[in-house]
């Protein structure tokens, strides 16, 4: 685990049902922060169906400061054909500006390799843009390894 860096105040939980509409609030703001296009207006309940069921498909922790949600983190299992095994896929990882540089984002990153751990994954995989240099110097930072790729999407419909 990450722990090189000063605790902020407050916890990092699992979301709670009642964390959802804040929790895509933040969504929004990493939205726009990434320059993509605007989430749902019905983001809350579309999370909550894939939080929060008996075999969720997902998983998501928030950094909680003093009642405030400042951060969130995503992630979810998937499989690796050339490794032919389970890996963490680490979808989101968001805080707010006013609290970036504050340790949040390690312990967030720390909640995904906790998660990958109890589930006897050994590898977390994510991306993210490669203009957002203060992400890939924090993912550097935290010992992670990039490769070189571009992600596509295909809207089907």
């Amino acid at each position: 685990m990450l722990t090189d860096t000063p605790r902020p105040v407050g916890t990092i939980r699992p979301a709670v049902p009642t964390d959802l509409p804040m929790v895509a609030e933040l969504c929004a703001a990493h939205a726009a922060f990434e320059r993509a296009e605007p989430v749902s207006a019905d983001l809350a309940a579309r999370l909550e169906a894939t939080l929060f069921t008996a075999n969720p498909r997902a998983w998501c922790f928030v950094a909680d400061h003093e009642g405030e949600l400042v951060g969130y983190v995503t992630c979810s299992l998937e499989f690796s054909t050339w490794q032919a095994t389970d890996y963490l896929h680490l979808d989101c990882l968001f805080v707010t500006e006013a609290h970036r540089e504050e340790g949040w984002g390690r312990r967030l990153l720390d909640a995904v390799t906790r998660t990958a751990e109890e589930r006897d994954v050994t590898q977390v995989q994510w991306q993210t843009p490669d203009w957002n240099t203060d992400a890939i110097r924090f993912y550097s930072r935290a010992g992670a390894q990039a490769s070189a790729k571009i992600r596509f999407s295909l809207p089907v419909q």
